[in-house]
Order: C-alpha cells, then sequence, then structure tokens
C-alpha cells in the first residue's frame, strides 16, 4: 500500500509541475555520457529550471491529469523533462543549444504556458531572445523617437547657424 501511496505522490509532483510550469521541454538523452547529463543539468539548475526523469506510466497518468493528452506519444522510451516555472524561454535555449552540441540528445516535446508544442515551436521558441535581450529590444525602440527628435533639432541649429553666418 505504501508503494501505491508514493506513486500517487509522484503523479501529483508530476501533474502539479505540468500546471505550474511557464514552459516545459521534454527529451529523449539516450546515447549522451554521465558528464554530458551532469553538464546538462549543470546548465539547466543555473537557469532555476527542474530536470527531472519519470517512469513513462506515472508521466503518462500526470499529463491526464494536467488535461495534455497530446504528450502521451512523446512518452515513449528514456524521457526527461524539464520546468520552468520563471522563464518561458530558457529551457528552449538550453536544450536547443545543447542539442546543437551534442547530437545524442533529442527533443521530443513540450509544453509552453499550458499549451502542447512541437519540437519546431520549441525550436523557434529557443531562437528567441532572453528577458534582458527582449528588455533591451524594448529600450531601443522607446528610445528612437527621442534620439531622432535630438538628432532633428541638431540639425535645424546647425542649419540657422549656417544662414546666419
Amino acid at each position: 500500500m505504501a508503494k501505491v501511496e508514493q506513486k500517487k505522490q509522484v503523479v501529483e509532483e508530476i501533474t502539479n509541475n505540468f500546471r505550474e510550469s511557464q514552459s516545459t521541454v521534454l527529451v529523449d538523452y539516450r546515447g549522451l555520457n554521465v558528464a554530458e547529463i551532469t553538464q546538462l543539468r549543470k546548465e539547466l539548475r543555473d537557469a532555476n529550471i527542474e530536470y527531472k526523469v519519470y517512469k513513462n506510466t506515472m508521466a503518462r497518468r500526470a499529463v491526464v491529469k494536467a488535461e495534455l493528452e497530446g504528450l502521451q506519444e512523446t512518452l515513449v522510451g528514456p524521457t526527461a523533462v524539464a520546468f520552468s516555472k520563471d522563464d518561458v524561454v530558457a529551457p528552449a535555449k538550453i536544450i536547443d543549444q545543447f542539442a546543437k552540441d551534442h547530437d545524442a540528445l533529442e527533443i521530443k516535446g513540450g509544453v509552453i504556458e499550458g499549451e502542447i508544442a512541437t519540437v519546431e515551436q520549441i525550436q523557434e521558441l529557443a531562437k528567441l531572445p532572453d528577458y534582458d535581450g527582449l528588455v533591451s529590444m524594448l529600450l531601443s525602440v522607446l528610445q528612437a523617437p527621442m534620439r531622432n527628435l535630438a538628432y532633428a533639432t541638431k540639425a535645424i541649429s546647425e542649419q540657422k547657424e549656417e544662414q546666419e553666418a
């Protein structure tokens, strides 16, 4: 009976992670050695991303409870799951870059803000700039009108000086 309760707790943990995460990426890690997996775990941990391997039977029950039944087809073979509660882009970016450097790592699918995502959508998400990059782009856009006004004012001032001379 204790084992059944333990399994129920694990299913509940997985379900809560799916529900609370901004984004989730499922990967097949076959072919990676221990050092490579440790490196991936460290990169994900540094970005505050939870990376775990669960039994597929428990993960399947959790996706049903989380109303993400479309993920059941990806839960075949060895599957690791990266959950990010803070940053939508970070897990996709880190895992996509790691997969480029390590052919053995394969992205299977995921969830982006509660919606099931394909491998292509996760790879597109990985191409987006991170939070700091987006803030930088926004500030640049906000500064552009003021910068243009300053250049125009300077040009008019220089033009008037030339006419007076």
